[in-house]
């Protein structure tokens, strides 16, 4: 959005239900009447309801469903998480936009699009993304990590997008091993950490977040294996108006905790979250399928360790670590 259409945004969510005289708008944004004229019906294109009224001026009546800086931002309590905000309408992929960020790009940026024409999920999967229907964005990271450890970011941003689907949108979530959110034994959100690095060290990590918000179908082959955070609502709180989520303030949510558990990982807390994750891990105590290069074999998964490995053990008796990146991990009796 340009930079006077921006404050002329702001200068009516600061009277929204009130009507702001021309003149006060034109003085305070140093532009004519006809510049005024010309930014509002900008914001009526994008979705904003503002009436007019001759002598009166303008008055903001209803935002849309959009994830403008300007709309998370009253949620936002974090100190650099998404302060520099990227927004598109329409991308590729928002991890292949944050991957091309100037590497001058404050850490914390995020990259955060209403819709993918190409977003993908790990082993190059496809990402579904329907425009105004999810969360489709990337995080910018440069932590003083080695390549190593970057996988661990997989389990930040999975406790992180748990934790605020909770608070924001009042429904419980598992967590998959080691990227997806779980509802209903149905995918409702993938992680992909994708990282640029040295042979010692990592120079930028980009952790991409897709979350199906209120998605009402999804696609024939999907059908089985992914929900939304508006089904699962309506299934469990049908008391609540339509179950339409606030995308915005889960947005920021998502950012919210994810700065804390960052923060907190960069500490050396990491096996506190992994604590956490156990709770919440829908993987533990499941027969699952290790998939390596070349084959695989059948296990139980026991137990995830203080690095983030999942244990299993197999059929012989013996375990296994198996590292996030280095395999996939599929469930046996069904998709977890």
């Amino acid at each position: 959005m340009a930079q006077e259409t921006n404050l002329l945004l702001r200068i009516l969510k600061e009277n929204k239900g009130a009507y702001v005289s021309g003149q006060q708008i034109c003085d305070r944004m140093g532009v004519s009447r006809t510049a005024v004229w010309k930014h509002v019906n900008v914001l009526r294109e994008m979705g904003y309801v503002i009436e007019s009224a001759t002598k009166k001026g303008y008055m903001l009546i209803k935002e849309p469903d959009i994830l403008i800086y300007d709309e998370v931002e009253p949620y936002l309590k974090t100190k650099y998480i998404g302060r520099n905000y990227f927004y598109f309408n329409t991308v590729g992929s928002t991890n292949t936009q944050a991957k091309a960020l100037p590497e001058n790009t404050p850490e914390g940026a995020v990259v955060v699009a209403e819709e993918q024409t190409a977003g993908r999920g790990r082993t190059g999967r496809a990402w579904v993304s329907p425009k105004g229907q999810g969360i489709w964005m990337s995080l910018y990271l440069k932590p003083d990590i080695t390549p190593q450890e970057a996988p661990r970011l997989t389990h930040v941003a999975a406790l992180a997008v748990a934790r605020a689907i909770k608070s924001a949108v009042g429904i419980n979530a598992g967590i998959k091993w080691p990227n997806d959110i779980i509802m209903d034994g149905r995918k409702v959100c993938g992680i992909l950490t994708e990282l640029s690095a040295e042979i010692d060290a990592v120079n930028s990590v980009v952790v991409g977040i897709g979350i199906n918000v209120n998605n009402e179908r999804f696609p024939e082959g999907l059908k089985d294996v992914a929900t939304s955070l508006l089904i699962e609502r309506k299934k469990t709180m049908p008391n609540q108006n339509d179950g339409v989520v606030d995308r915005k303030a889960l947005l920021a949510e998502v950012l919210n905790n994810f700065e804390k558990l960052y923060e907190g990982f960069l500490k050396g807390d990491f096996p506190d979250i992994i604590k956490d994750c156990k709770k919440l891990s829908v993987t533990i105590g499941r027969p699952v399928r290790v998939m390596e290069k070349g084959g695989g074999f059948d296990a139980l998964a026991v137990d995830i360790d203080d690095r983030g490995a999942l244990i299993v053990k197999k059929q012989d008796g013996s375990t296994e670590a198996v590292i996030a990146g280095e395999v996939s991990v599929r469930g046996v009796l069904g998709y977890v």
